[in-house]
């Protein structure tokens, strides 16, 4: 099944995404800061990446640019409690490949991630 990582500085949100995705059979690492995450990407070479925008030292879209240097084909679902229309615009005019709004749930995780990884969608507004 395929690695997904997650990068979140909430120990809450990726206990809940965690739960989500290993209730489906995804294998799940973690990191809790943007620095650490980017570390576990080149690590891990995992096949999906949920990213939180807000986090302490490295803002979530810096994370999404190095990600994406580092792999350009790297799959990124951006899931933050941001709501802003540019905030969205932004991250997918940087690569991600859909932006989900927190709270959300399992059920939208998990079509979006299915869809992602499936080939279905190419950088989508919010699946």
């Amino acid at each position: 099944m395929e690695k997904i990582l997650i990068i979140d500085d909430s120990a809450l949100s990726r206990r809940v995404i965690r739960g989500i995705l290993e209730s489906t059979g995804y294998t799940v690492i973690e990191a809790s800061d943007g620095i650490a995450g980017i570390e576990q990407y080149f690590l891990e070479k995992p096949d999906l990446v949920f990213l939180d925008m807000n986090m302490e030292g490295m803002h979530g879209v810096e994370v999404l640019k190095k990600l994406r240097v580092l792999d350009k084909n790297a799959r990124v679902v951006v899931a933050t409690a941001d709501i802003q229309t540019a905030t969205r615009d932004e991250v997918l005019a940087e690569g991600a490949s859909c932006f989900i709004n927190k709270p959300f749930s399992a059920e939208h995780v998990i079509d979006s991630v299915k869809r992602i990884l499936s080939g279905d969608v190419e950088r989508r507004r919010g699946l």
